[in-house]
């Protein structure tokens, strides 16, 4: 990384490229909102955290990997849990198999309201996002995305695959 005495304002070209970025940061969150609090009163940082355990095994995950899934802290995940709780489309547990953590389970309750969401969530993202780009362009998406991820974090980030892996390699044992 250049030092920060070298970094040059963002001018031409890095300057549209960031504004565009940045816009789309700060629509594209209100926007989903938006839609998910219209249809089921829910965030979409909610409606992540019933998509996550709707795939996982059981439909149940520790706390801790939630919290990594949403990149979160326990404190946010815990206050968005509650809501949830409140709402009975979650149910928090101790972990039998480890004392000191919880798991989150999503109740047939909120299987059915994440069911139920998930088209309306999906079309919007198509709307949006998806159906904007050609397939070429969505994969330099996902590509151009997945480069950015790794300058923030090592990790890269919640990927699809990862809940499904989680599911299968436990299946397996």
């Amino acid at each position: 990384m250049n030092d920060t005495a070298e970094v040059m304002a963002l001018e031409g070209d890095d300057l549209e490229t960031w504004s565009a970025l940045a816009t789309v940061l700060e629509w594209l969150p209100a926007a989903l909102d938006t839609q998910l609090m219209n249809d089921a009163r829910l965030t979409h940082f909610e409606y992540g955290i019933m998509y996550a355990l709707a795939t996982a095994e059981e439909r149940t995950l520790r706390m801790s990997v939630l919290a990594v899934y949403a990149n979160s802290s326990l404190s946010r995940l815990s206050r968005a849990a509650t809501r949830l709780e409140r709402k009975g489309w979650v149910r928090r547990s101790p972990d039998p198999s480890d004392g000191r953590s919880t798991l989150a389970t999503l109740t047939d309750e909120g299987e059915t309201v994440a069911n139920a969401t998930t088209p309306g969530h999906a079309a919007l993202v198509h709307q949006l996002v998806l159906d904007q780009l050609t397939t070429a362009q969505k994969r330099q998406l996902r590509e151009i995305c997945l480069r950015v991820l790794g300058g923030i974090r090592d990790d890269g980030g919640w990927r699809p695959q990862e809940i499904s892996a989680s599911v299968t390699s436990k299946a397996a044992t």
